[in-house]
């Protein structure tokens, strides 16, 4: 992969089509899906695992997870339930990977 000018990028050697677009976006706008856990309050298990829905750019990255370390769960959830509406950036929501219930 070589890049000339921060603007043409030429990919070869890719034995997959899809190789093009990865290695551009991994050059323009890298993104990442988040995974992480949140601490809960009187909950079965100690923190509850999350991932975000989308992935984000690299940049919003530690801003995203110093906004998971001010959640507290106090209420059961179940796996895939929406846990923060447009997490750090519109459209990419937190989302839980596994059900907790009370203690």
């Amino acid at each position: 992969m070589d890049v000339e000018n921060c603007r043409v990028v030429t990919v070869s050697g890719n034995k997959c089509p899809k190789g093009l677009g990865y290695a551009v976006s991994e050059i323009e706008d890298p993104t990442r899906t988040l995974t992480s856990a949140v601490l809960t309050d009187g909950l079965e298990i100690r923190m509850v695992p999350v991932r975000t829905n989308k992935p984000l750019p690299k940049a919003d990255l530690i801003r995203a997870m110093d906004e998971i370390k001010k959640i507290k769960l106090k209420k059961p959830v179940r796996a895939g339930e929406m846990l923060v509406r447009d997490f750090v950036r519109a459209g990419v929501n937190l989302i839980a990977t596994r059900s907790c219930s009370k203690l």
